[in-house]
Order: C-alpha cells, then sequence, then structure tokens
C-alpha cells in the first residue's frame, strides 16, 4: 500500500512515496517554495497562494506515476501562517506568512497591535491557550486585519496545508488541533475555539474552521483515473518529532534555521512554556524560537561579506567544523541573540582579543552558547529532570558532532539521532500507517518503524557515555 507523502516547507515544498508495506521513503521530490511577494511594507510576508497551489499540484503530478494504487495522501506544513479564504477555500487573502511581523506596527492609540492584544488578553486566557501569543501567529494579523477594517465578514482563517488541501479535495477547510493550537486562539482546557478572546478582538465575524480529529478524510482528489482519500493536515513540528521517534522521558532539541527544546506530557500541564496537542491524546510542552541556524547564518555573512561581494563562491561549513575542532576551549563570549526569541534579543560578542578573534574561538563560542541556552530551556520544561536522554534532530544537529557534544555535557544527558534526515516524511509515514489502520495509535506506528532494521542502529538504547570537550 502506497500513499503520496507531502511537506509544505518555508524553503521547499517536499514529497515524496511512502510504502506502508516496506516502510520505505522513494522518490523524494523539492519544489521551491514560491517567493514572497515583494515590495510590501516592513515586516509584511506574503505570498501568492495561487502559486503555492500550482507547485504542490506540479509536486503531486510528478509523484503519481510512482504510486499507481496510491491509497492516500498525508501531508504537513509551515505552522502559524494562514490564508483567509470563502467555503470552497477559495483564497480572499493572499498566504500571510508566519514570517509576517505587522502586529509589532504602531498602533493608533499607542504601543503596537500586539501590545493592544496583550491589553485585551486576561493571563488565564493565555495560559488557557497554551501561553501561545506572539506577533507572527494569525491571532496577531487577524486582530491587525480587524482593526484596519480589511476582514471579510464570514471569511475562513486557514492555515496553509489547510488551505491547500481545500482545494485539492474541493471542500471546505478544516483544521487539526496541532495545526489549530497555534492560530493563537485555541481554548487547550477544551480543545475548542476560544470564544470570549476572539469577541473581545474583534474576531467574531470570521468563520472560524471546524475543528477535526487526526486522521480525518477531509476531502478526495482525482489521482491515476482514482478517487484518492486526503486526510487532515497536521504541523509540520510535531510531525518531525513524530519522525524523530520521540518517546517519553526524551528531550527533543531539534536544531536547524530555527530551534526548538520539547518534552511529551499526558496530561494537560501548564507552565513556563508553551504548551501544544500532540498525538494521542497527547501534550507537547515546548520552547520554540531559540537561536540557532539563523543567527550563525549570520556570523557567516559578515565573515563572507567580501568574498560573496567579490563573487569568489566559498563553502564556510566544512572550514568552520575543522577551526572548531582546533579550539579546545575559548575565553571569547558570544550571544547568539541577535533575533527576538526565547533567550533575548541582545546578541553580542565580548571579551575579543587577538589571540582569541578567530573563525574557531568565534563559533566554538557560539557553540557553548548554545548548549548554555538549551540547558537553560530544559530547566524551564522540567526543573525536575522528567528526561533521561536527549534525541536531536535537524539539519545542524545531525551534521555537528560537537556541538551536540558540548550540548550533552551542558546537559550531562547521553543522546541519540534521529533516524532520519527526512523526519517529516518518515513522521508522514508512521501517521499514514496509523490513518490506514496498520498501527492503533501514533505510538505504535513509532513502534513499528522502531523495529524495522534500517532504522534499528539508530533508535537502540545508548550506553552512558561521559564526553571530553
Amino acid at each position: 500500500m502506497k500513499f503520496l507523502a507531502l511537506d509544505l516547507g518555508t524553503t521547499f515544498i517536499k514529497g515524496a512515496v511512502i510504502d506502508l508495506d516496506t516502510l520505505g521513503i522513494s522518490q523524494i521530490q523539492r519544489i521551491a517554495f514560491p517567493d514572497p511577494i515583494p515590495h510590501l511594507p516592513p515586516l509584511f510576508c506574503e505570498v501568492d497562494p495561487r502559486a503555492i497551489l500550482t507547485a504542490t499540484r506540479a509536486l503531486i503530478t510528478a509523484l503519481a506515476p510512482y504510486a499507481p494504487d496510491c491509497a492516500g495522501i498525508v501531508m504537513c506544513g509551515q505552522m502559524q501562517g494562514l490564508v483567509l479564504t470563502d467555503e470552497q477555500g477559495q483564497p480572499y487573502s493572499n498566504y500571510i506568512s508566519w514570517r509576517d511581523q505587522r502586529a509589532l506596527t504602531p498602533h493608533p492609540v499607542g504601543g503596537t497591535y500586539f501590545d493592544a492584544i496583550q491589553q485585551r488578553i486576561t493571563p488565564a486566557e493565555r495560559r488557557q491557550m497554551g501561553s501561545e501569543l506572539r506577533a507572527s501567529l494569525p491571532v496577531g494579523t487577524l486582530f491587525w486585519l480587524a482593526e484596519q477594517n480589511q476582514l471579510r465578514a464570514g471569511s475562513i482563517p486557514a492555515s496553509l496545508s489547510d488551505f491547500v488541501i481545500a482545494n485539492l479535495g474541493v471542500t471546505m477547510p478544516t483544521i487539526e488541533p496541532t495545526n489549530a493550537s497555534v492560530h493563537g486562539l485555541l481554548n487547550l482546557e477544551t480543545l475548542a475555539w476560544h470564544d470570549a478572546v476572539i469577541a473581545k478582538l474583534g474576531l467574531n465575524c470570521l468563520r472560524f474552521p471546524a475543528l477535526q480529529r487526526t486522521g480525518e478524510i477531509v476531502g478526495w482528489i482525482e489521482l491515476n483515473g482514482t478517487r484518492v482519500p486526503c486526510y487532515t493536515p497536521v504541523g509540520d513540528q510535531p510531525c518531525a518529532l513524530v519522525g524523530a521517534l520521540l518517546q517519553d522521558h526524551e528531550l527533543a532539541i531539534n536544531i536547524s534555521t530555527g530551534s526548538q527544546v520539547a518534552l511529551l506530557s499526558p496530561r494537560l500541564v501548564f507552565g513556563d512554556y508553551q504548551t501544544r496537542p500532540f498525538f494521542d491524546n497527547q501534550f507537547l510542552n515546548i520552547i520554540t524560537h531559540i537561536p540557532a541556524g539563523r543567527s550563525l547564518t549570520a556570523l557567516i555573512h559578515l565573515l563572507t561579506e567580501i568574498s560573496c561581494a567579490e563573487k569568489i563562491e566559498t563553502e564556510s561549513w566544512d572550514y568552520i567544523i575543522r577551526a572548531v575542532e582546533s579550539v579546545g576551549e575559548t575565553n571569547l563570549r558570544v550571544n547568539l541573540a541577535f533575533f527576538a526569541g526565547a533567550c533575548g534579543d541582545q546578541g553580542a560578542i565580548e571579551n575579543i582579543c587577538e589571540d582569541n578573534l578567530t573563525i574557531g574561538h568565534l563559533f566554538r563560542s557560539a557553540f557553548e552558547n548554545m548548549a548554555d541556552n538549551y540547558w537553560a530551556c530544559a530547566q524551564r520544561l522540567s526543573p525536575e529532570r522528567a528526561w533521561n536522554r536527549i534525541v536531536f534532530s535537524g539539519g545542524l544537529a545531525q551534521k555537528i558532532e560537537r556541538l551536540r557534544q558540548l550540548i550533552c555535557a551542558r546537559l550531562a544527558s547521553d543522546y541519540r539521532i534521529a533516524p532520519s534526515a527526512e523526519d517529516t516524511l518518515l513522521g508522514l509515514l508512521a501517521l499514514a500507517l496509523t490513518f490506514s489502520g496498520r498501527a492503533t495509535s501514533v505510538a505504535g506506528a513509532m513502534e513499528i518503524i522502531k523495529r524495522d532494521p534500517q532504522n534499528r542502529d539508530h533508535v537502540s538504547e545508548f550506553t552512558p557515555t561521559r564526553f571530553t570537550v
């Protein structure tokens, strides 16, 4: 039995054929995600939704010949963005990305639109919504549009992947809890839209999408002459954690362009972190927007500015990794909080002297700062240390062994690496196993994948190791 798996990422729209009989992932193909619309005001980030649909359909067309007996389509996508649509999923707006920060623009009565949101919502309501309140969430965009009298009554604020599925399956957009939670308007205590907050923010003219259970069929598409079911899309971040085969009592650290630290919880527990629904009636306690690849890239851009201006091609990371390996310790201090996030918004490079102003010292110190940040976030998630090892995922975590070692030494913890660099596709394989009835739960599907010989080396128990860093 084969499915098509689609991941609507920020850089690429990625697809593959997944085989539920062999647990194989094949024919992985990527199409560049459409560029943002140019010449928008500062802090705005919008993309033509029809260009996204065109790219997604092209990918499905390219994959269809490799799955002539396709039994379903599973999808995950970038979270926190939205498209306003009608009942048939036709767009009233562009796709307003998670990178859009218009809620930080000045409000007519003072402060920013995001400040105005915070003033209208009580601490108790914010907690009920899992502390998911940031300027980049759909709640910020929708409030800005409402204040500008730009909301069309009855329009549906759909997540990106739900907008795409609605158009593929010619149906009304719905939404699943992992995507709904990052709208910033879901009451986690009831798993329903928070009507009181919606009214306070002047958003009750909207028709919020119906909440669907994970694994529901929400549309059908004609493929290879057959009607193929489309299952309700999920968020890419929880999907990637399924692909990392996250277990109870594991601390998940994802390190790529952005970074997150997360722990599973069998029940709803609020704290000094974000709380999101997960699969199998579990919850995810998580801290996001931790400095990682975006901040490291800022350093690389500084160091390569001249060579780029002169159009001299360089392969920076290989040199950086070798340079860090040559530095046993450093007194240079780097704070990677160059962008607002969980660790502040005031980055720095300090204690510079002639001997330590090198790439090796700079990135060694940056990696140590990352380790300190992960330790602080882990303490916020679980002061009692309710984990027994780390599971690393994301391109930087998988690529840079020294970074993993520094983190593990700081947290005094053993680790394993996610079994595949294609964590979202592996997560979609696990979800397809569940949706098709091959597994009775997502946890059960992860166990099936875990027992597969090709994954056994990556998910086996680790012997305690002391790292010399």
